[in-house]
């Protein structure tokens, strides 16, 4: 079984989180982009 203790680094804990945070943003951007009808470049200013 995985050592529990460790939280930072290369952990199963931290990779996790890092999948479901990405995901997370992933989701929030997809539907910004819905709500606005522009994509993140020319929310951005960049297009």
């Amino acid at each position: 079984m995985e050592n529990q203790d460790s939280k930072f680094g290369f952990s199963g804990f931290a990779e996790n989180w890092n999948g479901r945070l990405a995901m997370l943003g992933f989701v929030i951007g997809l539907l910004t982009e819905v709500l606005t009808g522009k994509g993140i470049l020319a929310q951005l200013g960049l297009m």
